[in-house]
């Protein structure tokens, strides 16, 4: 971060907000020339500022409306046990986000199905197959009141 400008953070900023805005709209934002600006962005990219650009799609037109946020926790905590759930949950579409957390539970998962019985199958077939879960608390999302991306400037 100490590295950055504020010039650097406008760009962060704007691309953050659309990432398909031209390197010449860019410029025109900052008062800078596009050759700069170009150079910058890629700078970002390459220090890994930039993560990488993609498209926000609308779950519910797509089939996917049911978001259900899932607590995980395990029988056993060893290194090995730990990191096998970690290449099982990584690897199941249906599970948008992943965290490690505290408290009563040792994860947390952002599930994203279809409907009910979708996810019935999703736990009885799928979080089944997963080795040394020992208890699943589910919450489903009635509504989505805000839901922000990025990172807050």
């Amino acid at each position: 971060m100490e590295n950055l400008d504020q010039i650097d953070l406008e760009l962060l900023k704007q691309l953050q907000k659309n990432s398909n805005i031209t390197t010449k709209e860019l410029a025109a934002m900052v008062n800078l020339s596009p050759t700069p600006v170009y150079e910058r962005v890629r700078k970002l990219e390459k220090e890994g500022y930039i993560k990488k650009y993609m498209a926000l799609l609308d779950e519910e037109k797509l089939g996917r409306g049911l978001i259900v946020f899932c607590d995980i926790t395990l029988k056993q905590h060893t290194k090995e046990i730990g990191n096998k759930f970690v290449r099982d949950i990584r690897s199941i579409k249906e599970v948008m986000e992943c965290y490690n957390i505290s408290g009563d539970y040792d994860f947390k998962l952002k599930v994203l199905v279809r409907d009910m019985k979708d996810y019935q199958d999703f736990v009885i077939n799928t979080l089944g197959a997963v080795e040394n879960i020992g208890s699943a608390h589910s919450t489903f999302v009635i509504g989505t009141i805000k839901q922000e991306y990025g990172v807050p400037f």
